[in-house]
This record gives C-alpha cells, structure tokens and sequence, in this order.
C-alpha cells in the first residue's frame, strides 16, 4: 500500500466516523434502545481511533516504507470493517449473530497497533 492511499483512506474512515456519530446522536436516538445506541456509537468511536492509526500508517509508510507499516495499515482496515461494521450493522439490524465477527476486527485492530510498533524495528539498535 502506499502512503498517500492509505493517508487518504484513513481521512475518508474519518469523516465517515465523524458523520456515523452524528448520525446516531440525531437521526438514531429516537429510534434506538439505549444499547443499540451505545453499540452504534462504539462502533463510530472505534471507527475514528483507527482512522487516526491509518493517519499514523501513512506517515509510517513514509518513514519506514515496507512490510510492518503496511500491514499496519492492512489490518486497520480489515478491523475497521469487521468491528466497527458488525457493531453497525448489529446496532440496526439487531442481528445478534453479528457479534460474533465483532472480536475479530478487534483482534487485527489489535495487530495493526503492534505492527505499527514493530515498523520502526531496523533503526532500534541504532
């Protein structure tokens, strides 16, 4: 992946975070129990801590171009759609089963945390 896809990608997960969460505290309030709502808004929360991640991947890919950074970036996406995703879709559908998908998007935001770690690794000892 390259820097300025994946600095763009992160922009875009940005804005729609930042569009599901004011959808949910306008448009859904009304129509939402409190804990699809609170589910809905996790999933908008979640959605904007990683888009800042792909952010931070993009500059990483910059800086230290290659295999750690852009799994990185790999895994913030395929978290973002599989966590955030199945808690929006849960949250409108009710279909509990999705939830079951839920910690698999945490597990790779989880992973792309620690490959963004490891991107820098060849210039620890020096």
């Amino acid at each position: 992946m390259r820097a300025p896809v994946v600095f763009s990608i992160g922009a875009l997960s940005g804005l729609i975070a930042v569009a599901a969460g004011a959808f949910g505290a306008h448009a859904l309030r009304a129509r939402l129990d409190p804990g699809a709502l609170a589910t809905f808004e996790t999933a908008a929360r979640y959605q904007m801590y990683h888009a800042l991640g792909l952010i931070a991947a993009a500059w990483a890919l910059q800086r230290w171009p290659g295999g750690w950074s852009t799994w990185a970036a790999r895994l913030f996406v395929a978290g973002t759609l599989l966590f955030s995703g199945s808690l929006y879709l849960l949250a409108l559908s009710g279909t509990r089963w999705l939830g079951g998908i839920t910690p698999l998007g945490g597990a790779a935001f989880l992973g792309g945390w620690l490959c963004l770690a490891l991107a820098p690794r060849a210039e620890w000892s020096g």
